[in-house]
């Protein structure tokens, strides 16, 4: 297979990676609806459960990063893809709340390598001005996985049980390891440095990074964005059912739309960063023009909370996952952009971690809130969070640029590197 062609080959089995991520989460928060019939597991146990999953992530999102920024990607998200694979097949053995705390943990344990691993990777094979398309479509796969879930989930619990729905995903998570186990890596390498100058680097002591001022700018927006995230995959389906009256099957049909909405904007938001680069907008202009959008267009969010509709209400919903997708994809892309070979997948790493606690520490609040309140402060954070975090993102770094410029340019950055000194 052609250099160009595997390129493209590997962002697809990311694509596929990152889907079967989304997918193996979201499974729950459908299934939840009739595991809390035959378990009876209230509303705030059901937040520790995600407090279970969002703790291990957490962990591993850092470790995760770590680890791969030395021992490449292609091993560390064998592993990690496998050990979530296997944890999600086994919820489907699941019979009591200990259980399903100890299975979800494993699942985070694994998922918590993937996105820093699809990061590296799609830096180490990208230039600055395909990058932010390639992270697009790499990470647009999660919103593809959230899409499917839902009705997957419901056709397979309706015909082989809600156990089922667990273990098949699982499944599929195996056949994509040997399937990338199989990608002849060295050799593709090998290709990429006869192409290209590049100057070997080692990577940066976790400690050094956290010296740095734009390392904390990140992990802070990550920090106070994710429970946002969490909230809309892990409590929209119990938002449409207890307060909104969609039926079970009905649900199905309506909770991918928000998803799909995401992978398009995942997908758009990269390509539209990018062509303003090709069309000679810097990188910081570019990525921070398509995040201040994102974060205006989260303003209508709250509005959620008051139509009548459930339809406008799930465009609402749609219309926030529109506006994450351009906010992530330049918000990873921006990471790599300024750290660059050394530490992109410790930095997407850290924050990934940042965001799991965030949302671990929120999610048995968002239960007791949710059992005793009203969904209504969540539908205020999802309008107001973003628009904070891009004000305080322009003030504290004015300029996204290289903070190791003289070693941090990929293969694919060789090449550009005269052009765009």
């Amino acid at each position: 297979m052609k250099l160009h062609s595997m390129r493209w080959f590997v962002v697809l089995m990311l694509f596929i990676a990152t889907g079967l991520s989304f997918l193996d989460r979201q499974v729950l928060s459908i299934a939840i609806l009739k595991i809390q019939k035959e378990f009876h597991f209230t509303d705030v146990e059901y937040g520790w459960v995600n407090t279970s999953f969002l703790l291990s992530y957490a962990l591993m999102f850092t470790m995760g990063g770590w680890i791969i920024d030395r021992v490449g990607a292609k091993k560390g998200l064998a592993v990690a893809v496998g050990v979530w694979s296997l944890a999600n097949a086994m919820h489907g053995l699941m019979n009591s709340l200990p259980q399903l705390i100890a299975f979800r943990f494993l699942l985070g344990l694994g998922e918590g390598a993937c996105f820093p691993g699809a990061a590296k990777t799609v830096y180490d094979w990208f230039d600055k001005k395909e990058r932010a398309f390639a992270n697009g479509i790499a990470i647009g796969g999660s919103a593809i996985g959230a899409v499917i879930a839902p009705p997957l989930t419901i056709l397979i619990s309706e015909h082989y049980g809600w156990r089922a729905g667990f273990v098949i995903p699982g499944l599929v998570g195996i056949v994509w390891v040997a399937g990338w186990l199989l990608i002849p890596w060295k050799n593709v390498v090998s290709q990429v440095n006869t192409q290209f100058t590049q100057q070997k680097t080692a990577a940066i002591s976790l400690l050094s990074v956290l010296k740095i001022k734009e390392t904390w700018v990140f992990i802070l927006m990550r920090f106070l964005l994710d429970p946002v995230m969490y909230f809309m995959m892990f409590w929209i389906p119990k938002y449409l059912s207890e307060v909104r009256g969609v039926a079970y099957q009905e649900i199905g049909n309506l909770f991918w739309v928000p998803f799909l909405a995401l992978g398009v904007s995942n997908v758009l938001g990269g390509f539209i960063s990018d062509r303003l680069v090709k069309n000679g907008f810097t990188i910081n202009k570019a990525r921070k023009m398509v995040m201040g959008i994102a974060a205006a267009l989260t303003l209508a969010v709250p509005f959620t909370e008051y139509v009548s509709s459930v339809y406008v209400a799930v465009g609402l919903m749609a219309l926030y996952m529109f506006a994450h997708g351009f906010w992530i994809t330049n918000y990873i892309t921006s990471i790599s952009d300024v750290f660059g070979q050394r530490a992109t997948s410790t930095v997407v790493g850290l924050s990934g971690t940042a965001g799991a606690i965030s949302g671990l520490l929120v999610n048995p609040l968002i239960g007791k809130i949710v059992q005793e309140y009203s969904y209504k402060p969540m539908w205020i954070a999802c309008g107001v969070l973003y628009p904070l975090a891009f004000i305080g993102f322009m003030f504290l770094i004015p300029r996204i640029q290289p903070l190791f410029r003289e070693a941090m340019d990929s293969p694919a950055d060789a090449a550009v590197l005269k052009a765009d000194p």
